[in-house]
C-alpha cells in the first residue's frame, strides 16, 4: 500500500470457519483491514488461528450471532465490503424448516440490515452453495450443463424429503432449500435497500486453510484417503443427486470472492464457482495413483453399481471466467495439492 492510500476494510462473518479463515488471510495479505465475527471469541479451541492471522495485518475479532438482530452492527460499521460466509448448518435438526431454513434466511437478513445501518458498504458478497443450483431431478439423460440460471427444485425437495439422502450440507433437503430461499430473500432485500449484492455458489471445496477445526468439506473430500465411510457416502450422495462430483480449491474460491467484490461495475448477480466436474470413480483412481500409501478403494461393490464413469451433469463457471477470473487449480492434481498435509495437521489422516 502506497503512502497516504487509505486502507480498505472488510468484514468476514464466521471467521473460525474453513472458507472464512482462508478469505481473511487473503484479504490481510492484500492490505485490507479485516473485522471478523464469531459467536464466542473466548473459545480458543476454535479461534487459535486468529493469532497467526493477526501477524499478517489488522484483524479485529468481534462477537456476533446470526440469530441476534443488530449484533453485526459493530463489525460492519465503517467497512467497504461485507463477506457473508457464516451460515447455520444444523443438519441433525428434526424440524429443518424451523431449525435450519428459517434461521438461515433470518441470519442473512440480520447481517444485511447491519450493512444498511453502516452506510459505508460498497458491496455485499454472499456465499451460498451449489446445493442451491444442482438438485434438478427433472433433468434426465446426460450432457447437462448448469449455470447461474439453474435453481434446485424446492418443490421436489420439500415434497419428497428423500429419507435415503445423507444429512450433509451437500444433499440435505433442508440445507438445499435454505440456500435457494436465502438467495431469493437477500436479492429482494438488496433491491429494496439499494445494496450492491453479488452471490457466489461454490461446490465442494478442497485445500488447506488456517482454520484448525473443520467439518464437512475437507473431511468429505479426503474420505477416500481416510477410509471414512460417512464422508465417502457424502461424495456418493453428491454424485447421485447432482450427476457429478464438483470441486474447487479453497484458494480459488476466496480469490473469486475478492474478485467479484472489487469488480464494482462489472460483476453482478449470481456466480457458480466450480473448477472441475468429476465422479467418485475418477476421483478414487486419481487418489489411488497419487497417494498409494493410503490403499484407496477403487473396486466398488454391487451396491455402487449406479456410480458414474463420467459426469452426467456439469456445473459451469463460464460467467465468472467471462468476467476475467482465472482458476489457478484446474486439475485434480492441483486441487488436491495441499489437502493431504492439511488432513495430517488436523488429525484426519495419519502422518
Amino acid at each position: 500500500m502506497s503512502a497516504g492510500e487509505k486502507r480498505k476494510t472488510a468484514c468476514v462473518t464466521g471467521g473460525n470457519g474453513y472458507i472464512a479463515s482462508t478469505l481473511i488471510r487473503m484479504l490481510l495479505e492484500k492490505g485490507y483491514a479485516v473485522k471478523t465475527t464469531v459467536r464466542n471469541p473466548d473459545d480458543m479451541e476454535k479461534n487459535s488461528h486468529f493469532k497467526g492471522l493477526q501477524e499478517l495485518g489488522p484483524l479485529t475479532v468481534l462477537r456476533a450471532d446470526l440469530d441476534e438482530e443488530g449484533s453485526f452492527d459493530d463489525a460492519i460499521a465503517g467497512c467497504d465490503y461485507a463477506f457473508l460466509v457464516a451460515a447455520p448448518v444444523n443438519l441433525a435438526a428434526e424440524d429443518q424448516e424451523k431449525e435450519l431454513i428459517e434461521p438461515a434466511v433470518r441470519g442473512t437478513l440480520n447481517v444485511m440490515r447491519s450493512c444498511v445501518k453502516a452506510g459505508t458498504v460498497k458491496r455485499v458478497i454472499l456465499t451460498s452453495s451449489a446445493a442451491g443450483v444442482y438438485i434438478r431431478p427433472e433433468l434426465q439423460g446426460d450432457g447437462h450443463v448448469l449455470g447461474e440460471e439453474s435453481w434446485s427444485n424446492v418443490e421436489y425437495l420439500t415434497g419428497n424429503k428423500p429419507p435415503t439422502w445423507v444429512r450433509t450440507a451437500a444433499c440435505s433437503p433442508g440445507y438445499c432449500v435454505s440456500k435457494v430461499l436465502l438467495e431469493h430473500e437477500a436479492c429482494r432485500f438488496a433491491e429494496e435497500h439499494g445494496i450492491s449484492l453479488v452471490t457466489l455458489c461454490p461446490v465442494l471445496t478442497v485445500g488447506a486453510a488456517p482454520a484448525t477445526r473443520v467439518r464437512t468439506s475437507v473431511i468429505d473430500s479426503i474420505s477416500l484417503l481416510s477410509g471414512d465411510e460417512k464422508g465417502l457416502g457424502v461424495l456418493k450422495g453428491i454424485e447421485k443427486t447432482s450427476g457429478s462430483v464438483q470441486l474447487v480449491h479453497v484458494g480459488d474460491l476466496c480469490r473469486a470472492e475478492l474478485f467479484v467484490a472489487e469488480q464494482e461495475h462489472a460483476a453482478a448477480g449470481r456466480y457458480v464457482c466450480c473448477a472441475l466436474n468429476t465422479t467418485v470413480v475418477q476421483l478414487a483412481r486419481f487418489l489411488a495413483h497419487k497417494y498409494p500409501q493410503y490403499n484407496v478403494k477403487t473396486d466398488f461393490n454391487d451396491d455402487d453399481n449406479n456410480l458414474l464413469e463420467k459426469p452426467r451433469v456439469s456445473l459451469s463457471s463460464a460467467k465468472l471466467i467471462r468476467e476475467g477470473f482465472v482458476f489457478e487449480h484446474n486439475t485434480l492434481d492441483e486441487i488436491y495439492d495441499d489437502v493431504v498435509d492439511y488432513g495430517k495437521a488436523l488429525g484426519i489422516l495419519p502422518n
